[in-house]
């Protein structure tokens, strides 16, 4: 008996798991879970509590044997974790001990044994780490409410509709100031270089947020980073509307850049949490709204623009779509097993008052050193290290960095040929909405013949450029397309029209490379995702900065033709992977990170 202690006049409990309960099937869940206890008086009163678990027995019925699974992306970081199925696995009581773990040759190793070691040899045995018998993990229970697995599907489309327009939301946000850029320079007396700045800022804000908000959503849940980030969001729009000089909105307009990157970051997991076999799809139509979102921003604000003339309208607009999502989110319940089940673990030390039940991830947690490892080293590391995720980071740098720069080119085209203002401009951005949803007609289809390729053999991370391959000549199409019709004899159809082609192609390649992205890179796919965001929001910040000058110094044909045959030579890069991507990552690569 452990955790004894004794007093004159004091009564005490325990729980006591010298061996696993032999596991009753014929048992209903309730009964397997109810405490058994008994009173022995043998000078003090002892109070003996047990509790149900799991068996070597029951568990290798529900498919859990020695060899250990990879983790999945949205598993918490764990250093060479034994139970990986913990967040994803339905037992009949809801806790596995240790011991039943390690009677199945689940072993715990120093991390010089290997992230996946799983079975050691008599040489190595002196590195195997003792794992107390009595610690128990906790798992879900057998059809349990709580996990948004099993939650009905049509509750898990309507959270993943809510949680795209919460994406659109923060987009909207990155581009609404685009819309009226001259309302910044009639009130503060700045120029439009300057100006620009309070968008390419908030963008830039999207590539450091991401190293605070992902991580922090691993250790305390998605809903309470959404809480924090977005409402801080909100409340900072309130200084960019009263800023009392450029100066104070350029950094506010940053801070909410912070803040509200947490949507970018965190949706597309949350998506992950509550999806399983309908998950791709599900991804497929998220790739939509980070894209529309800006693109929204343009058409809406052109008209506020110009019809009020004041940038703090905008602004005023934007708090109140962005506190109208801040509420719906913050209602919806956890999404993130981990945190879920951590709740629950904690709830059971206190009833059953024992400190061993856990979860893996308060068993093993992170260091300081390695979450900052984890969170801000190794993706900056593999800017430097991985040339194959540059590269694939780079086409979709390009294309965010594109949609951005149509921004500021569609003013200057079509108020150089037409004389139109915001408003009107505004409307030129609608093409692009429309290609991005005829997009999503697509990306089923390709889903749909990738499931049927896994039927048939493992499927390899190059199957995932399918969607790249469709969509990559579509940019340049575009582009081409917006030269050769920026004439005043044409009218502006012409130029808008492009697009559409535009629209397309970014959300086949944004869902294509991104997948291609998680596949390539399994073992580390969070730090490869944040180099992806990273680098991808340095481009969207960028171009604004110079896209009006080179249309004014180039001409409007040329400056679309020179950004065409950029994006001419961005499309080998799915083809060539596609091809030859495995030499190329064998050779590239440091080393394997599929799984």
């Amino acid at each position: 008996m452990s955790n004894m202690q004794s007093s004159d006049s004091s009564s005490f409990e325990s729980v006591k798991h010298e061996e696993p309960l032999e596991f009753r099937p014929d048992l209903d869940v309730q009964s397997i879970n109810s405490e058994v206890s008994r009173s022995v008086t043998n000078g003090y009163t002892n109070q003996l509590k047990m509790v149900r678990t799991e068996t070597a027995k029951s568990m290798q019925e529900l498919g859990v044997s020695s060899d250990i699974p990879a983790q999945e992306l949205n598993h918490p970081p764990v250093e060479n974790p034994i139970f990986p199925e913990e967040y994803t696995l339905e037992t009949m009581t809801g806790l596995v001990p240790a011991q039943t773990l390690q009677s199945l040759g689940r072993v715990k190793t120093r991390a010089t044994l290997g992230r996946q070691e799983t079975r050691i040899s008599e040489e190595t045995l002196e590195e195997v780490e003792a794992i107390d018998p009595e610690i128990e993990f906790v798992t879900f229970t057998l059809n349990d409410p709580e996990n948004p697995h099993n939650w009905p599907m049509w509750i898990k489309w309507v959270y993943t509709v809510l949680l795209m327009i919460f994406v659109i939301s923060a987009a909207y946000g990155s581009s609404c100031l685009a819309g009226g850029l001259f309302t910044i320079n009639d009130k503060f007396g700045v120029s439009t270089e300057v100006s620009t700045l309070a968008v390419s800022l908030m963008v830039l804000g999207f590539s450091i947020g991401p190293l605070i908000w992902a991580p922090l959503s691993e250790q305390i849940g998605r809903r309470p980073v959404y809480f924090i980030s977005f409402g801080l969001y909100v409340i900072f729009n309130i200084p960019c509307a009263l800023a009392p000089n450029i100066g104070a909105l350029l950094v506010c307009r940053f801070l909410c850049g912070v803040f509200s990157s947490s949507a970018l970051t965190n949706v597309g997991a949350s998506l992950v949490d509550i999806h399983n076999e309908t998950r791709s799809l599900a991804i497929a139509f998220f790739s939509f709204a980070p894209y529309s979102g800006p693109v929204v921003g343009g058409v809406v604000n052109g008209f506020i623009s110009v019809g009020t003339g004041r940038f703090d309208i905008i602004i005023w607009v934007n708090m109140a779509f962005a506190g109208v999502m801040w509420i719906i989110i913050s209602l919806m319940p956890e999404t993130y097993a981990p945190v879920i089940l951590k709740k629950r673990a904690k709830k059971l030390r206190k009833e059953f008052d024992n400190p061993k039940i856990m979860t893996e991830q308060e068993f093993s947690p992170l260091s300081f050193k390695e979450l900052v490892n984890d969170c801000l080293i190794r993706p900056l590391k593999f800017v430097v290290t991985e040339p194959v995720l540059v590269l694939v980071c780079a086409f979709v740098a390009l294309i965010y960095a594109l949609l951005y720069a149509f921004f500021f080119a569609y003013p200057y085209i079509f108020s150089t040929l037409y004389g139109y203002k915001d408003d009107k401009i505004g409307l030129m951005f609608i093409p692009i909405i429309i290609g991005a949803a005829l997009a999503l007609t697509t990306t089923p289809v390709i889903e749909k013949q990738y499931a049927a390729l896994c039927k048939r053999r493992k499927p390899e991370p190059e199957d995932r450029l399918w969607g790249a391959m469709i969509g990559s000549p579509f940019p340049c199409i575009a582009l081409f397309i917006l030269g050769a019709t920026s004439f005043k004899h044409i009218i502006w159809v012409g130029p808008a029209s492009s697009g559409i082609a535009f629209g397309y192609g970014m959300v086949l390649i944004y869902y294509s490379l991104n997948n291609y992205i998680i596949d390539t890179y399994a073992k580390y796919a969070a730090s490869a995702l944040a180099t992806k965001v990273f680098l991808r929001s340095a481009g969207g910040a960028a171009f604004p900065l110079f896209v009006t000058q080179m249309y004014s110094g180039l001409g409007l044909q040329w400056a679309s033709w020179l950004l065409a045959f950029v994006s001419l030579a961005m499309v080998l890069i799915p083809f060539t992977f596609y091809k030859y991507g495995k030499n190329i990552r064998e050779k590239w690569c440091k080393e394997d990170y599929t799984i």
